[in-house]
């Protein structure tokens, strides 16, 4: 009769060496150039909530060279739908989605070119066409 638990203690102690490696892999690498940044803040995004159809937010900030925030972001347009609650809502999901994808991974040299330009992203989404 053959014993499974050596086995598993060898494929558990593995699996635990490699596991930084793996983590480490996974990780996207800094951001190089604007598109670089762009993608990386973009996939980020794409994941938050947007709120109600037909509701769009602009909002503008300025980054440090280490891609964290420079001051608070600012909304410089918006077009809102639904109760005053809702709208509220919307706007104040926007401005944490922004900071919950911040700071962006740069690499030192993009991390120049960065520092103290600002930036704007417009969050929303269209209302569905009607036929």
């Amino acid at each position: 009769m053959r014993r499974r638990g050596g086995r598993d203690r060898i494929v558990a102690a593995l699996a635990a060496l490699l596991a930084p490696a793996i983590a480490v892999a996974q990780e996207p690498a800094p951001a190089n150039t604007l598109m670089d940044m762009r993608r990386q803040f973009g996939a980020c995004m794409s994941e938050r909530p947007i709120g109600p159809a037909g509701s769009r937010a602009t909002i503008v900030f300025m980054l440090k060279r280490d891609g964290s925030i420079f001051g608070k972001p600012r909304i410089t347009y918006s077009h809102l739908e639904g109760d005053e609650e809702t709208r509220r809502r919307f706007l104040d999901e926007a401005e944490r989605a922004v900071g919950a994808c911040l700071p962006l991974k740069v690499t030192p040299a993009l991390g120049g070119a960065i520092a103290g330009r600002l930036f704007s992203i417009t969050l929303g989404r269209e209302r569905p066409a009607q036929s």
